[in-house]
Formats: structure tokens, sequence, C-alpha cells
């Protein structure tokens, strides 16, 4: 019936657009869904081995989630001041113009989320086969087949119905919270039963090296991985039921629950672990399991496989509304920004993603990207909240029903620009690599983008390109919702 509903609304007002179905649950979901991905099974090694001691290493992680708060905050007003999809890209596009907009754009759909992607969709297949091949490692073509099939399923699911989409999003985060929930829970009863002894102040910061600012940096980068995944519901802006309102309420609900259950799990895993036995680890959870939950040790790996998997179709959903964003501000093809007739998804903005994921899982050296990835990531966290602090003082007088205090997205970024420092001071290779892929952009954009007049034989053979790609996928331009993307204007200008 809500099918049958949703047709005939569209029937009537005669406009084909992006369905609003993503309410506050669903947005809760997405957020949750794609912070806790594989990152909390493990990154806890890297962040215990970069800060030397458990009691620097849950301080990391407890401030590692107050970071994410703040960043958050300052998108929750970036959200609904501009409330278009496409998050980072479509503020910096907004604010500062359309390089650096591109540039964003395209170090994200080149490599940030095919590799962030393909990376998620390798754990998935690895735990899913490791009962198979309990006592070897599991075959290369067996993983890239799984890992492809899973990115395939999924990109389906989300081509034909959002509403699919989302409920899945729903139902894998309750899954992974339930299997974090397992680990907090059977760490209490390990503290009640007295195995707390790496948590007692003084076992806690006994340093197994002497601490220094350039490795609480790298702690706090490995950290970050984990919390990877906070801004993504601004990707979506357009798909909010009531977003001025759903928006900030997520993230404020979100990023806090999400702090709290990554700390209680870190707890738990020293109640069972000694931090030798934690670093020797290349599977925090599965060595967890192993250890406490005897016959029932199966469920640690199967808790991981349905954690990724919801991960997978969290990244899907919102990278491929960032590829449609792009298309429609002009620095991706028009296809791209075209979105089925009937289930209203953007199917050709999808199957690029699709299509990008599968390339790298091909390719093999997703591992050693995801290092590239982590640093342009974050780049474009600072130039973004930058961008607010600018537009603060570019137009005062705008209207922003939600408007944080300044002193959040300069603390921001300070806290930005010490992390980079020294992650450049720390590891200069792969930052240089970093900022190389991001420049590549550049002559693209002047080429791509900024070159008008080009000759008569490209824009025919765009054209039917683009006539052929709306064929095959059924897909049209969609008519803008009236209530939403309004050009930036000031009080003043409403008074």
């Amino acid at each position: 019936m809500g099918d049958k509903k949703r047709k005939k609304d569209k029937e009537d007002d005669g406009r084909v657009t992006l369905k609003k179905e993503i309410g506050l649950l669903s947005a809760c979901a997405i957020i949750i869904g794609n912070i806790i991905g594989s990152g909390i099974f493990v990154s806890p090694k890297g962040v215990l081995e970069h800060a030397g001691s458990v009691g620097l290493s849950l301080i990391v992680w407890v401030c590692g989630g107050g970071i994410c708060v703040l960043g958050s905050m300052c998108y929750a007003e970036l959200g609904v001041t501009i409330p278009k999809s496409g998050g980072d890209y479509s503020y910096v596009t907004e604010i500062f113009g359309g390089l650096v907009g591109f540039l964003l754009l395209w170090s994200a759909v080149l490599i940030m989320y095919p590799t962030t992607l393909a990376v998620i969709a390798l754990t998935f297949a690895n735990y899913v086969l490791q009962p198979a091949f309990q006592n070897c490692q599991t075959p290369y073509a067996a993983t890239r087949l799984l890992a492809t099939i899973c990115v395939l399923f999924l990109t389906w699911v989300n081509c034909y119905s959002v509403r699919w989409a989302t409920r899945i999003q729903d139902v894998f985060t309750v899954g992974k919270l339930l299997a974090l929930g397992l680990i907090i829970i059977v760490g209490l009863v390990q503290i009640g039963r007295g195995y707390y002894d790496a948590l007692v102040p003084s076992v806690a910061f006994q340093f197994s090296q002497d601490p220094s600012v350039g490795q609480i940096a790298l702690a706090f980068l490995q950290a970050s991985f984990a919390y990877s995944g906070w801004n993504f519901l601004n990707y979506v802006t357009e798909e909010v039921v009531e977003p001025r309102k759903n928006l900030p309420r997520a993230i404020y609900i979100s990023i806090p629950l999400v702090t709290l259950v990554y700390t209680m799990t870190n707890i738990a895993y020293f109640t069972s672990m000694t931090p030798e036995e934690l670093l020797a680890s290349n599977a925090v959870a599965v060595t967890f399991g192993e250890k406490l939950l005897g016959m029932f040790s199966w469920v640690m790996p199967i808790s991981v496989a349905l954690s990724t998997f919801g991960g997978i179709n969290g990244y899907l959903f919102t990278s491929s509304r960032l590829c449609f964003s792009g298309a429609r501000e002009g620095h991706l093809p028009h296809l791209l920004a075209m979105i089925h007739l009937k289930n209203c998804t953007p199917i050709p903005a999808l199957m690029l993603c699709c299509f990008a994921t599968i390339l790298i899982l091909c390719i093999g050296e997703t591992h050693n990207l995801i290092n590239y990835v982590s640093f342009i990531n974050y780049l474009s966290y600072g130039v973004t909240i930058a961008g607010l602090i600018y537009l603060r003082k570019k137009k005062p007088d705008l209207m922003r029903p939600i408007k944080v205090n300044l002193l959040i997205p300069i603390a921001y970024m300070l806290f930005w620009v010490v992390l980079l420092c020294f992650s450049l001071y720390s590891e200069p290779m792969v930052c240089g690599l970093g900022m190389v892929i991001v420049l590549t952009g550049v002559p693209v954009y002047f080429v791509g983008v900024w070159w008008k007049n080009k000759p008569k034989w490209i824009y025919r053979m765009t054209e039917k390109v683009t006539y052929v790609g709306q064929k095959v996928c059924y897909v049209m331009f969609p008519q803008q919702d009236p209530a939403e993307g309004q050009p930036l204007t000031s009080d003043k200008d409403r008074d």
C-alpha cells in the first residue's frame, strides 16, 4: 500500500524527484551503520601500538569521539544552511567555487570511496570464508569473487528501492550494535569477576615506549579510521524527511552513542587480553571470542561479516549520491545526475560506484591505498569546516537554522592542523602521494569543466552516450524539489 501511495503522489504532482524516505531512525542507522564497519574490529591494535599504553589508548578513543562530535556539529550547521545532497563536495563548491569542489569530488570518486568499499567488501569475504579455511589462508580468487558478488547484490538492491536499502541499513545496524553489545556485556561480566588488571590506573599507564606527540597523532589517525563515516548523512540531505529537524537530531544521537560503544568495547577487550596479546592479534574480536565464548566463538566472525555487509550498503548508498550531486553541478557526465523513472533511484551513479569498486578489487592493492584514503579524507574535513568559518565572515546575515559557537569549528581546525602536520612529519611519502592524487584533478577540471568551447564532435559523442544510457537504465533528470536547494539568502533578504 505504501508503494502504491508513493506512486500515486508522484503521478498527482507530475514530478520525478528523489524520494524523502529517510526518517529519524533511518538517519541514525545511516550514521551508525557507516561508522561501525570493520574499524572497531581491527583499529584497537593500531591505537594501542601508537599510544603505548592501555590508559592512553582509551583516552584516544574517547577524545576521537569528541572530535567527531565537534565536526558533526559544524556539519549540522552546514547541512541545514546549504540543504543539498553531496556533503563536503556540495558545501565546498557553494563556498569556495568549482575548482576546490571538483578536487574533492575527483579524489573521492577516483580512489576514496571505491577503495574503502573494496576494503570493507574484502573484510566481509574473509570473515565469511574463514570457517571453511580455518587452518590456511583463504584463497585470493574466492575472496575477490565473494566480495564482488556482495557489491553487485547490494548495488541491485540500491537500484531497485531506496526503502529496501534503508531497511537493510536499519536491520544490519541493529545487528552490529547487538554484536558489540555482546562484547560489552561479556566484558562487564569479566570486570564483575575481577578480571580488570589491565585497567587499574597504575598498570594502564605503564608505557611500552616513550610517548611522543607524533605517535599520539598516529594513534588518533588509527582511531579516526574507525570513526570515519560520521558525516555521511549530509550526502543524502535531500532524501531526509524534514532535514532541518532530523539531520541535527540524528547527528547528536548517533555520534555520542558510537563513542560510548567504542570505548566500552575496548574496555571489554582488555578484560580478556593483555596488551601483548592484543598487539599480536590480527582480528581482535575473533581472538576475544575464542578466549571467552568457547563453543560460541563462531558468533564473532559472523558478527564482523554482518557489520561489514551493512557498511558496504551504507557506503554504496551515500557515495552514489555524491556522484549524483557532482553530475548535477556539471562536474561529472550528465547521465550520472539522472534517476530511474519509476524507482526514483540514481542508477547510473550507483553503477559507476559498483564498477569502480570492482576495478579496485581486481587491482588487489587495496590495503596500500587505504593510507592515501585516510589522508584525503581528513583533508576534505578540514577544507569543509574552514569553509564554514569563511562563510560566517563572508555572509554574516545568512539564515542559519542551526548556528554553532564559532569556537567549535576553530577548535576542530586547530586539532586538524596539528594532526595533519604530525602526519606529514611521520608519513611524508603517504601524505605526499595523497596530495598528488588530489592535484591530478586540476588539469581534468580545466579540460572537462572550465573549457566550454569544445569541438562539436565531443558534444555529439557525449549526447549519444547519454541517450543510450538513458534508454538502458530508464532514467531521466529529476525535477528540483522547490522546498530544497534554495539559494543562500540572508535574514535581511527574507524580511
